[in-house]
């Protein structure tokens, strides 16, 4: 079967948009209506006119898109489809942090689930994290979960003291800074670049740190350079590649060189094939409860007007 054929029809037949991540493998990407960080998604799915939207990244993206939107349809190629970063902070034990600390404000990156979301007072995305910081008072203690490493990065780059929930990335933190000292010796006209989900001996490497866009527009504009290792999931090549043809690639180095660690598994957990069947199927579809959907939708609605200039207001304390 053609598949790539047969999604075209149906997304237009059933009114679907198409999102995808960027850590989507490339035939994935190259059929998606749009493209984009996660941040983006949770924006573009506001925009669009279509009534239904296929989210293909991980599940939490879709999610979120709902929460936002609870008048769409959003379908997931597979449910299953999960994030280490959610996996690791539990609702129970997230609250029972959160409880901890009543008088501070709790920043989560939305690499969490709905109901961590819900006891949260703002998400944010590994791009818009600074301008969000900013905007928190400077007397109030701050909360920053589950990803300890871009909280930690923010902290020292932001001068900003932060109570960190012992969270991480399974794919950025298994990069190893001894290796990647080695490879940036044999390379020393390659740039640099990476995700702020590494850890700091790796970070200490990178002449750019920054989000998935953030690093795909450093190689889309940074002409100078025609060579960057990257260290970031390996689905973001396949855009780096489109926009800089010119450019040499190389894939920043992992403990275990004969394991494919830099991909995600979650991600890579979609296909074309499944993307078809949830068309055809309108199955799986993410569903929230409306009581958490609109506890959750708080942190993200504060997250979409900060970004967007609006004022907010902030708690006084957390009443969990």
């Amino acid at each position: 079967m053609d598949y790539v054929s047969e999604i075209q029809k149906l997304k237009t037949e059933k009114d679907v948009a198409i999102l995808a991540h960027y850590y989507e493998e490339g035939a994935i990407q190259d059929l998606a209506d749009h493209v984009g960080d996660s941040f983006f998604l949770a924006k573009v799915g506001q925009q669009i006119p279509q009534k239904n939207i296929l989210l293909a990244g991980v599940v939490f993206m879709a999610e979120s898109v709902k929460i936002l939107n609870p008048e769409k349809t959003v379908l997931v190629p597979d449910l299953m489809a999960s994030c280490s970063l959610v996996e690791g902070a539990p609702y129970d034990k997230y609250l029972n942090w959160r409880n901890q600390y009543p008088d501070a404000l709790c920043m989560t990156y939305i690499n969490s689930s709905a109901e961590v979301k819900s006891i949260s007072d703002v998400i944010i995305t590994s791009s818009n994290a600074a301008d969000i910081l900013e905007t928190i008072p400077k007397d109030r203690r701050i909360l920053f979960g589950p990803d300890q490493h871009l909280g930690k990065w923010l902290s020292k780059k932001y001068n900003r003291p932060m109570i960190f929930w012992p969270g991480a990335c399974q794919v950025h933190i298994l990069f190893n800074a001894e290796r990647l000292k080695l490879l940036t010796a044999q390379h020393p006209d390659a740039l640099v670049i990476a995700h702020p989900e590494c850890d700091d001996e790796v970070l200490k490497y990178a002449t750019v740190i920054g989000s998935t866009s953030k690093l795909l527009n450093e190689v889309k504009t940074n002409l100078k350079y025609k060579k960057f290792i990257v260290a970031t999931e390996t689905g973001i090549f396949h855009q780096m590649q489109k926009q800089r043809p010119d450019a040499e690639l190389i894939q920043a180095p992992v403990v275990d060189e004969n394991c494919k660690c830099n991909d995600c598994p979650f991600m890579k957990m979609n296909t074309v094939e499944k993307i078809y069947h949830a068309l055809k199927t309108f199955k799986p579809e993410v569903s929230i409860p409306d009581t958490l959907r609109q506890k959750a939708f708080i942190p993200l609605d504060r997250m979409m007007k900060i970004t967007s200039g609006q004022p907010v207001t902030w708690p006084e304390r957390f009443e969990g």
